[in-house]
């Protein structure tokens, strides 16, 4: 029932015979899925219609343990960030920051994830348990050397590997549902918005708390860094998915918005960007640092790209954005071909190496995955087709990308060497 719920949200006619056929089930169904729906507008009117006591936002339906678990993870997480600090090591010498951050930060969203599930999945439990515990001991003995292509490109794609891990416990493990990618997907654009709230949030403490302790004489800033701000950060996204999860309403608004007024200014600038390329007639094949910069404008755009398309599906009328995904999605086409002839032309001139065999399969992967989502884009803008099915496509191609960090988390070091 709740698959079938929320495969026909944009349906209200199959809805209503969803809930005649088995009312109880249908109520059911829809409590423990409301979270994940509450984003689109017509989850608002069944809320208000099956449980207009219980599920009413003003009670937000959080409870308790949730709050305790959020304090008992966020404590934890706060504490293994300072082990340096505790245990009275160098963290510079064993690039413990580089090594554990991503792996500490993903470690505590699991186990929240886990502690707030409606059931534990004592298989999954175990499962996640042990390729959490391999990545610690994996990562944290390789070789500390910040010389070392291989040993950075394992430090930046182990988070993602167990980036792609949290999402499997996030969705229960649940492969076949590409609804549920989706919805993770939406998730993670839903947290990065709540995150830059919050960090603006704490930069404005930091400022008035600083400037308060400076009037009085006290020079409390290395204390503050040290044991407020670092651990304020990696304990952000557990923050924000708490409130995703008990207040989903204040993030299903924000962020279609958001994307609705980002893609269009992307857009622009892409455009600009390229003629002033051309006008400028900046060497893009042999200025590396600006390649570099290039490529992350690549990743950010098309996370863009995805985050827009998952915020559009609750709204009925997105032609006009579609149109403006489909240019996007073309503009960052042509941006990703200049990316590889460049990756290309350095491979001829330098050879092979772990960074630059790294950028090209990423960006080979993107290109593949944006031909993809302009086909279907066409398809919505043209043809009549839902916009379901880019999503598919999006939620379809995940999985390459799992595998491809995971290729370069553990065999380009044995590869390229370390």
């Amino acid at each position: 029932m709740e698959t079938r719920i929320k495969e026909n949200m944009d349906n209200p006619v199959q809805l209503e015979k969803l809930y005649r056929s088995d009312k109880k089930k249908f109520v059911k169904a829809f409590s423990d899925i409301y979270p994940e729906i509450a984003h689109h507008q017509i989850a608002g009117f069944w809320k208000a219609r099956l449980e207009p006591d219980t599920l009413r936002e003003s009670k937000s339906g959080v409870r308790k343990t949730d709050i305790y678990f959020l304090i008992i993870t966020c404590v934890v997480v706060g504490f293994l960030i300072k082990l340096p600090q505790v245990l009275g090591f160098n963290p510079n010498d064993n690039l413990f920051f580089e090594k554990n951050t991503g792996l500490i930060v993903l470690t505590g969203l699991s186990a929240f994830s886990f502690l707030t599930g409606n059931q534990i999945n004592i298989k999954n439990l175990i499962t996640s348990a042990v390729i959490f515990l391999f990545s610690a001991v994996f990562v944290n003995l390789l070789p500390a050397t910040r010389e070392s292509d291989s040993i950075l490109l394992v430090c930046i794609h182990l988070p993602l590997v167990l980036w792609c891990l949290y999402g499997l416990i996030y969705i229960d493990f649940d492969t076949k549902d590409k609804l549920k990618r989706m919805e993770y997907i939406r998730y993670n654009g839903d947290i990065a918005i709540l995150i830059a709230i919050i960090l603006i949030a704490g930069g404005m403490l930091t400022a008035v708390t600083l400037g308060m302790f400076s009037a009085i004489d006290l020079n409390i800033e290395r204390f503050y860094f040290d044991y407020i701000i670092i651990p304020g950060l990696v304990v952000s996204p557990i923050v924000a998915t708490y409130i995703v999860k008990n207040f989903p309403s204040i993030t299903s608004k924000v962020a279609p918005v958001i994307a609705g007024i980002f893609s269009p200014l992307v857009l622009i600038t892409l455009v600009v960007f390229l003629i002033s390329i051309l006008v400028t007639g900046k060497d893009l094949y042999n200025d590396r640092d600006f390649l570099l910069v290039f490529n992350l404008m690549l990743l950010g755009v098309m996370a863009i790209v995805v985050f827009s398309v998952s915020g559009l599906s609750a709204n009925q009328r997105y032609s006009l954005k579609v149109l403006i995904l489909f240019a996007l999605s073309i503009v960052t086409l042509v941006v990703d071909l200049i990316a590889l002839s460049a990756i290309v032309y350095r491979l001829g001139e330098f050879g092979f190496t772990p960074n630059r065999t790294a950028v090209l399969g990423s960006n080979l992967l993107i290109f593949g995955n944006l031909v993809l989502i302009m086909i279907d884009l066409f398809k919505v803008a043209f043809k009549g087709k839902e916009l379901k099915t880019v999503e598919h496509t999006i939620a379809g191609y995940l999985p390459v990308y799992m595998l491809w960090v995971i290729l370069v988390t553990v065999v380009f070091p044995l590869i390229f060497g370390m």
